[in-house]
C-alpha cells in the first residue's frame, strides 16, 4: 500500500471509511488521521466526501485546517441536532447570556439598594419592615422593579454599569 499523507503507513480515516487507496497526495490525510475515524465519519455523513474534497482543494493550504475544524464542529452539531446544528447551540448560549445579564442587573440593583440603605442608616428591623425606597410593602431579598429596554433583544438594563 502506498504511503498515506506524510508519515503514516495506514490509510487516513477518510480513505479507510471510503474503502479506497490513500495516496501521498490525499487531500484528507493531513486532517483526518487514521486514529480519529469518528472525525471524518460525521463530516462525511453531513457534507459528503466529494463536497469536502472540493472545498479543501479550492482553499489555500493555510486555510484548510480551520475549514476542517469548522466542518467537524458543524457536522458534530448536526448529528446532535439535525434541524438547527450550530445555530441551536448558539441560540441556547445567547439565551443563557440574556438570562445571566438580567440576573446581574438585578444583583447590581440590589447592591445599590443595600448601599443606599446602609448610607442612610435605614435597617429592616421588625418595627421598620417596609423600605422607604421600595414603598411600604416588604420585598424579598432579590426583589426589585426593573425597567428593561428590550428593543435590541439583549435585555440590557437602562443604566450604565
Amino acid at each position: 500500500m502506498k504511503e498515506c499523507g506524510k508519515n503514516s503507513s495506514s490509510p487516513c480515516a477518510a480513505c479507510k471509511l471510503l474503502r479506497r487507496r490513500c495516496g501521498h497526495d490525499c487531500v484528507f490525510a493531513p486532517y483526518f488521521p487514521a486514529d480519529e475515524p469518528h472525525k471524518f465519519a460525521n463530516v462525511h455523513k453531513v457534507f459528503g466526501a466529494s463536497n469536502v474534497s472540493k472545498m479543501l482543494r479550492e482553499l489555500p493550504g493555510h486555510k484548510r485546517g480551520d475549514a476542517v475544524s469548522s466542518m467537524v464542529y458543524e457536522a458534530n452539531a448536526r448529528v446532535r441536532d439535525p434541524v438547527y446544528g450550530c445555530v441551536g447551540a448558539i441560540s441556547s448560549l445567547q439565551q443563557q447570556i440574556d438570562m445571566l445579564r438580567t440576573q446581574l442587573a438585578m444583583a447590581q440593583a440590589e447592591v445599590v439598594q443595600l448601599r443606599l440603605r446602609q448610607s442612610t442608616g435605614i435597617t429592616n428591623s421588625p418595627t421598620n419592615s417596609g423600605s422607604p425606597i421600595m414603598g411600604s410593602q416588604p420585598k424579598g431579598y432579590f426583589h426589585m422593579d426593573l425597567d428593561v429596554d428590550q428593543s435590541n433583544g439583549f435585555n440590557e438594563p437602562m443604566w450604565p454599569y
